[in-house]
């Protein structure tokens, strides 16, 4: 039960880091960056997962998300705009 509150916040937590991440992105940067971001956010959220796996029959699985959210990080920090603004 303890391992499920504090997976569900820490996916909560990352997914409002990479909806901001889209905001900043789709606000400072470029539209399309931006609304791929937020999209990808979606991915993070419980509610989402769930309606994944009622409908869709399956949930992306945590491996992904980690692998996901690497990239999205590397993206923005690493090669998007919006890395060299913080900077």
């Amino acid at each position: 039960m303890k391992d499920n509150i504090t997976s569900s916040i820490i996916s909560w937590l990352f997914g409002l880091v990479v909806f901001a991440i889209g905001v900043l992105n789709l606000f400072l940067v470029h539209a399309v960056p931006g609304v791929i971001c937020i999209l990808l956010s979606l991915v993070y959220f419980p509610p989402v997962n769930e309606i994944l796996k009622k409908r869709c029959g399956f949930s992306i699985p945590l491996a992904v998300k980690i692998i996901l959210g690497i990239v999205i990080i590397w993206f923005t920090l690493g090669v998007s705009d919006l890395g060299d603004m913080i900077d």
